[in-house]
């Protein structure tokens, strides 16, 4: 006789699983959401989309690759989850879209129901901070593909901005500002070569640091920044002053802001308007990683760069201070002359 535990599967930890979540979904809620979590699918009332004159629906997905496996390492789950958020939700604010709603996808080897419900909170606090509805998900047990006590989690999310509205290189053009907003870390991308640098050079996660005041597991494990406010808001208050974002993830600053530029113009960063944080600069020593390898993995400091009409950054700059976001100039557009769409100059400041 065979049963699906004995193949590895456990139902009741599943169900486990969602009781324990519930509490954390509550709080990721919009009141355009209809009905509880638990069903085949999440519902969003539509009718929000009257507010438009021309609505325009956006969609993102995406996941946080191997950092996964330093919360694995060290037993710590409850931040991952925002990780996610950020990763998808602000790819859609690129555009000028607000995130409606998200679901996520959680595959295990085994289902813990305590792991699953730590996951889930982070997801919730990261819908929280981007004011987007968690409305659904699945948590997927893959016994025999995943060891016990590895996972991976994906999400997708929803928005929609107005026609009129809608940001990107149509709008940008020579001479306009380029705004950074500081990352929070490494966030979810380059871990890698994170992990190869770690394996390498047989780092200690759990060993402090002076120069970041904390061990290295908990600087690789601090969650991404979520900017989706702070861009839908400096969005309202700019209105056709602002012309695109670039949200700076894998593939560095130069190539992300390349994306967002029109053909016959370039970004130009100016490295000397600050300085590396002191945990890449770490592991780009001890891993011996160089300059241009560095720029093309990790966001050199920056997670977000807002572009501008340049008589209006200095009111950009002051109404992200005036929400705690602490920008700076760092750069600006010009007529394209080389083959990059993007290119960083000067040097970084000494820290």
């Amino acid at each position: 006789m065979s049963s699906y535990e004995e193949a590895g599967v456990d139902i009741e930890a599943g169900d486990a699983a969602v009781q324990l979540m519930k509490a954390h979904l509550a709080k990721a809620r919009r009141k355009e959401v209809i009905g509880d979590i638990g069903g085949f699918a999440g519902l969003f009332d539509i009718s929000a989309l009257k507010k438009f004159n021309r609505p325009l629906l956006a969609t993102s997905t995406d996941g946080v690759g191997t950092k996964t496996e330093i919360a694995r390492l060290l037993g710590k789950y409850d931040t991952i989850g925002e990780d996610l958020v950020a990763m998808v939700v602000d790819d859609l604010v690129v555009c000028g879209a607000e995130p409606l709603f998200m679901t996520d996808y959680i595959a295990v080897g085994k289902v813990f129901p305590e792991r699953i419900a730590e996951i889930v909170k982070g997801i919730a606090i990261g819908c929280q901070k981007a004011g987007t509805a968690l409305v659904g998900g699945e948590t997927a047990e893959h016994p025999g593909l995943l060891g016990e006590d590895e996972f991976d989690i994906a999400g997708a999310a929803t928005g929609a901005v107005d026609h009129e509205n809608l940001l990107g290189e149509h709008l940008i053009k020579e001479g306009d500002a380029i705004i950074a907003m500081p990352a929070s870390g490494l966030h979810a991308n380059g871990y890698s070569l994170v992990r190869h640098i770690i394996k390498n050079q047989n780092l200690n996660l759990a060993q402090h640091h002076e120069e970041f005041g904390k061990t290295l597991g908990e600087v690789l494990l601090t969650p991404t920044e979520i900017y989706a406010l702070d861009c839908l808001a400096l969005h309202r208050g700019l209105k056709e002053q602002l012309h695109g974002y670039a949200h700076i993830t894998g593939g560095g600053l130069a190539s992300n802001t390349a994306r967002v530029i029109p053909d016959h113009l370039s970004a130009t960063f100016d490295r000397s308007t600050w300085a590396l944080p002191a945990e890449m600069v770490y592991l780009a020593h001890i891993g011996g990683v160089a300059q241009p390898d560095l720029e093309k993995t990790w966001n050199c400091g920056i997670g977000m760069v807002a572009i501008v009409d340049s008589l209006a950054a200095d009111l950009a700059l002051r109404s992200l201070a005036a929400r705690g976001m602490k920008a700076w100039l760092c750069g600006k557009i010009e007529r394209r002359t080389a083959e990059s769409g993007a290119a960083l100059v000067g040097n970084y400041q000494a820290r």
